[in-house]
């Protein structure tokens, strides 16, 4: 990536716009299931899991990997495997 003065501002905006309470990718993927299981059960995810709905605005890395876990669990649900909720159970 080359720093050129529209890069330095973007990074300069995000580091000044960053609080102490935000969540790294790690900690993200530690309560992605979490969220995932709050999302199909139907409840508001963001509203449980604030901080990592936040998280998955602002990475679009974690966001990918939350749509393709959604992805993977709606299929399972749609042919009726309930093999990921137990799944997710032994995880949480």
């Amino acid at each position: 990536m080359t720093l050129t003065p529209d890069v330095l501002r973007l990074l300069v905006a995000k580091a000044l716009a960053s609080r102490p309470d935000e969540m790294s990718c790690g900690e993200c993927d530690a309560r992605l299931d979490r969220f995932a299981e709050i999302s199909l059960a139907g409840r508001d995810a963001a509203d449980a899991l604030p901080l990592v709905e936040e998280h998955l605005e602002g990475c679009p890395g974690c966001r990918e990997e939350f749509e393709a876990l959604m992805d993977v669990l709606r299929a399972a649900e749609r042919e009726g495997q309930p093999w990921w909720r137990r799944l997710l159970a032994r995880r949480g």
